[in-house]
């Protein structure tokens, strides 16, 4: 090891520093991506599987050791079916780079432009949560949402609060399902989201609670959630809530989430 050392040149001793970087780095995202989730405690099993596979091995053990190679051959095939929405949430972090170029059509819009629509917006979200309206509203970001606003019916207009309050209004057609906003245009109504699967059990969140979640973990969108129940207001990013929110909080917040851009990791969300 001491003459392979001494025999490297300087761009061996680079190379060697930036191949332990670029692994550490990817761990590094991989586990973010993954904190806060089931699949945490699922990497935990299959480290230790592959700790007692070496220690098998090297005891001879073999039954053992035979055993739990095995099970590993099956994890090749079971892993990208158990982590399908980490390993998608992993894939989809990387695609956002800046490395690809692009910050999406929020980042498009002028500031008179993005005032008007964060003001619309919060005026709406204040008068439902008076009104105790339920409400489900997703900002598009990065991440298209093209699939999910497929499920709805499109409006494509100017976003505005007397849109919003009457698209939100009980009984009427569009009021059931979620609204979505691209840069400051409501492009659906009525749209189906997915669920979101470690959120919490439903005797503490209602189905809008879980759905903002349920974008927020495939997607890098936000969502604004008006409960019908409390007239609570709860923003959605990453998969966690924060809730209890005023006029000037949830004001603060979008706009740390939305512009600018070295301004984009949202503040401190905690697990509601």
């Amino acid at each position: 090891m001491l003459l392979t050392l001494e025999s490297m040149g300087l761009w061996d001793y680079i190379r060697a520093v930036l191949d332990i970087l670029i692994v550490a780095y990817l761990f590094y995202r991989t586990f973010a991506a993954l904190r806060g989730t089931r699949a945490i405690q699922l990497v935990k099993g299959i480290l230790l599987l592959v700790v007692g596979t070496e220690v098998a091995g090297l005891l001879s053990l073999s039954a053992t050791h035979y055993v739990l190679q095995t099970a590993e051959l099956a994890l090749l095939v079971a892993v990208p079916v158990v982590f399908q929405p980490e390993l998608r949430r992993v894939l989809e972090q990387i695609g956002r780079s800046r490395i690809f170029g692009g910050q999406g059509l929020l980042h498009d819009m002028t500031d008179v432009a993005f005032r008007r629509m964060l003001d619309e917006l919060v005026k709406a979200t204040r008068i439902l949560a008076s009104d105790h309206v339920g409400a489900l509203i997703v900002l598009e970001r990065e991440t298209g949402l093209k699939d999910l606003i497929e499920t709805g019916v499109p409006i494509d207009a100017q976003i505005s609060w007397e849109l919003i309050a009457n698209v939100f209004t009980p009984r009427t057609p569009l009021h059931d399902g979620a609204m979505v906003v691209r840069g400051d245009r409501v492009v659906a109504a009525a749209c189906f989201l997915p669920l979101s699967e470690t959120l919490g059990p439903a005797s503490e969140f209602g189905t809008r609670h879980h759905a903002a979640a349920g974008v927020s973990e495939q997607s890098d969108a936000i969502a604004v959630v008006v409960s019908e129940e409390t007239g609570t207001i709860s923003l959605a990013e990453g998969g966690r809530l924060i809730r209890h929110l005023d006029e000037a909080s949830l004001r603060r917040l979008i706009e740390a989430a939305l512009r600018p851009p070295e301004r984009k990791p949202i503040l401190n969300i905690r697990r509601a």
